[in-house]
């Protein structure tokens, strides 16, 4: 059975229009949260990520600069990917334990809508191979 190409072209408008609605729910902090994190997993913010020993007080590391930071809770321990100034990344692994507190901020922030969003794409990773000469 063959469906009409204009019946696809309804169901997929309205799903885009479904999705689009559901884009727009939620509460402006809601909004601001997820459009902040975007932006430091894009790494336009400079974040400060300060780990303490909760028992001694001391400082265990700071890291200021371009971080995105995941919590990997499975292996207790925060997953930190660093741009550098030059464009390279490298990710650091900083292990947690029941006495050490982490605290993320954002130092420096850009200007974030509440009502839009920016979808950012790595032209690296739109063709995933490498080419080589082969003599």
């Amino acid at each position: 059975m063959k469906i009409n190409t204009n019946v696809k072209i309804i169901a997929v408008s309205i799903a885009m229009i479904g999705i689009l609605t559901l884009t727009g729910c939620g509460n402006e902090a809601d909004n601001v949260s997820y459009n902040l994190s975007q932006e430091s997993d894009n790494f336009n913010v400079v974040r400060q990520l300060t780990v303490v020993n909760c028992i001694t007080g001391d400082l265990v590391l700071q890291m200021t600069g371009k971080l995105s930071i995941t919590a990997d809770r499975e292996d207790n321990q925060l997953e930190v990917v660093i741009e550098n100034d030059d464009g390279t990344y490298k990710k650091d692994i900083v292990g947690l334990a029941d006495n050490v507190l982490y605290n993320v901020e954002d130092v420096k922030v850009t200007d974030v809508s509440k009502y839009k969003y920016k979808l950012n794409f790595n032209p690296k990773m739109w063709v995933p191979i490498e080419a080589g000469v082969i003599d």
